[in-house]
């Protein structure tokens, strides 16, 4: 049982893993300088947040904030009401959220208690509610050194940390960049919203690359259940050396053993790819709230450790072309991954947690 006199620090994150994965490393961090944690999330806690290291995880009603769906200002209401009586209850020395608006109702709760609080931006643009929320923390932590959307009476709170991943203790391991043999190693994946995508799409690609080309490629790919079946067969009528699964349990090792990797952009891939260092073809969720996405794919490129293609202009032939050519080119795999290092942030938990305690320590002076 945890000491009550251990000081507490409490996290607000929406339960899936694009806010609790970042949560959960800034937890453990505190966790290893002292504090204790505690967690306000919702219900979807239960699929992503059995690993997270929170003494009392406590369920909290929440909604998109909208005048003109009076139930969604009920939840928030509901939920701002239990939040302030739980953070009564426990005694918080800060309140710490990341996005989406099970994040409302904790920071709301603190500012009306003057709790210290600081929210976390995982995108290069920022969210909806963290906008909203900017208004009222004392500080802004980000992902990206250039956050687009921070309203002009925040922008004096903003302060880049990076994004806190689990994945940092593959840097050193993974930081050399897989010698090229007779074999090149590609990862496919794209999280609940994209694994569709590349289970429809990826097969044309292989289909349409030269037979050399495609029996160097070892493929290890992310596919829905249901897409299983089909996309195995579609790789074996034409040779394809390819393990799939709808999930791997060891993703980040799979990665760092990659010499290119084919993904989505969010916020946490695009952290954890800079975090081992390697290179990826990037393919935005279309229509994400903001464009999200695009902007984390761009920052990524822009530092010279990977390349954008919109999913509206991809055509199976010119991907299949691009995937060939940068086959051939060692070199220029072996800088993009450099470059994804250098853009990577291993210490984004260690430093976030530096900004938490220096607004404890500001707010206590």
């Amino acid at each position: 049982m945890s000491d009550s006199r251990t000081p507490l620090i409490m996290l607000a994150a929406g339960g899936t893993g694009g806010h609790l994965f970042p949560a959960q490393a800034l937890a453990e961090t505190l966790v290893q300088r002292g504090f204790r944690t505690q967690l306000m999330t919702d219900e979807r806690v239960r699929d992503y947040g059995k690993n997270f290291p929170a003494e009392k995880a406590h369920i909290v009603e929440s909604a998109s904030p909208s005048p003109k769906r009076p139930l969604s200002m009920l939840k928030l209401y509901r939920g701002y009401r239990a939040a302030k009586a739980i953070l009564r209850a426990e005694k918080p020395l800060a309140v710490v959220g990341f996005g989406g608006y099970p994040s409302f109702p904790p920071i709301y709760a603190a500012a009306s208690l003057h709790i210290p609080s600081v929210v976390h931006e995982q995108n290069a643009v920022l969210g909806r509610a963290n906008k909203l929320l900017s208004r009222k923390v004392n500080l802004v932590a980000s992902s990206f050194a250039n956050v687009m959307g921070l309203p002009d009476a925040a922008k004096a709170k903003l302060q880049f940390t990076g994004n806190p991943v689990r994945a940092v203790a593959l840097r050193e391991k993974g930081a050399v960049f897989p010698a090229l043999g007779q074999d090149f190693n590609l990862v496919v994946f794209g999280g609940s919203q994209g694994a569709k995508f590349f289970s429809d799409f990826m097969p044309q690609v292989f289909a349409a690359m030269p037979d050399a080309a495609r029996r160097k490629i070892v493929l290890t790919q992310q596919c829905r259940d249901e897409d299983l079946a089909r996309v195995q067969t579609a790789y074996e009528s034409v040779g394809l050396r390819a393990e799939l699964k709808a999930f791997f349990n060891d993703m980040p090792h799979r990665i760092a053993g990659a010499h290119l990797v084919i993904s989505r952009s969010g916020a946490s891939t695009i952290a954890e790819l800079g975090v081992i260092g390697r290179p990826a073809i990037m393919v935005p969720l279309p229509h994400a709230i903001d464009n999200d996405q695009l902007r984390n794919a761009q920052s990524f490129a822009e530092a010279g450790a990977g390349w954008v293609c919109p999913q509206k202009e991809l055509e199976p032939q010119s991907f299949a072309a691009l995937l060939g050519r940068l086959m051939a080119d060692a070199p220029r795999l072996k800088k993009a991954a450099e470059s994804a290092l250098h853009h990577g942030k291993p210490d984004a938990a260690e430093r976030l947690a530096d900004a938490v305690e220096h607004v404890i320590a500001q707010s206590s002076a």
